[in-house]
């Protein structure tokens, strides 16, 4: 599995994203890593079966101008012709690939590429509980009343408000909410 989050300005540039990959799967780095030098080394000596998951595709597509268009259907070719099928990859997006693809003038057959979508919204209450749950330092009911007010039970805003409170007892706040 590899993830990459575009909100990182080190995965803006070609260069950069492609040396992230090559690190994140364990391949060689070359001297240089333009996409013809990523794409041959990924064909030659990726054995195994990799994930790259893509977050904030949307922040990619709008800000960063080197991942043009023949970056991305090199990367359609590499998954889909060169390795086996053994590269995967996932989007994470507020929006479809397509219409994001369409939205910054491209036509990349990578972004068609995505058969499935699954829309994530929040988590239903038991699981919500199950995720609080799961905190070393047991949280008093009215803490996890406020944490699942608060978050509307979207995953990562309870993560962010465990977190914050499990690091508030930690440093020795035991006041509620």
């Amino acid at each position: 599995w590899v993830f990459a989050d575009f909100q990182d300005s080190r995965l803006g540039t070609r260069e950069g994203f492609l040396r992230h990959l090559l690190t994140q799967m364990n391949l060689p780095l070359p001297e240089s890593c333009d996409l013809e030098t990523f794409m041959n080394t990924v064909a030659d000596q990726m054995k195994g079966r990799t994930v790259i998951i893509l977050d904030e595709i949307g922040v990619a597509l709008g800000r960063y101008p080197e991942l043009d268009e023949q970056f991305w259907e090199s990367l359609r070719s590499l998954a889909t012709n060169q390795v086996g099928g053994r590269l995967g990859f996932i989007l994470a997006s507020d929006n479809q690939p397509g219409e994001l693809a369409a939205a910054h003038g491209l036509g990349s057959p990578f972004f068609n590429i995505f058969g499935y979508t699954a829309h994530l919204g929040p988590l239903p209450e038991n699981e919500a509980h199950a995720l609080i749950a799961s905190s070393p330092h047991p949280f008093p009911a009215d803490d996890i009343t406020w944490i699942m007010q608060e978050s509307g039970r979207w995953p990562i805003l309870l993560q962010l408000l465990c977190r914050e409170r499990l690091l508030a007892y930690e440093e020795g706040d035991t006041t509620t909410h």
